[in-house]
């Protein structure tokens, strides 16, 4: 059985949210090498970014299950 897609994503995203600093962490997302997204985790707002890089549109969300949905259909396109 493969691996979920949808656990990684959480996985990686819930690493931000633990850090113990106050600094704006970021993660990108690519597909076959190409960067698809970044995600910011501001800890003094508890609120996620997502930056499209194909269009530089950008997200906020305050809930790791949304921004992680996000991420998950921006990588299945």
């Amino acid at each position: 059985m493969e691996s979920s897609q949808l656990v990684a994503i959480i996985s990686r995203l819930d690493a931000m949210t633990e850090n113990e600093n106050d600094e704006v962490q970021t993660r990108h997302f690519e597909k076959n090498g190409k960067e698809m997204g970044i995600v910011s985790f501001d800890p003094t707002t508890k609120t996620f970014t997502l930056e499209e890089v194909s269009d530089k549109q950008k997200f906020e969300f305050d809930n790791i299950d949304l921004v992680a949905i996000e991420v998950y259909d921006l990588l299945n396109e």
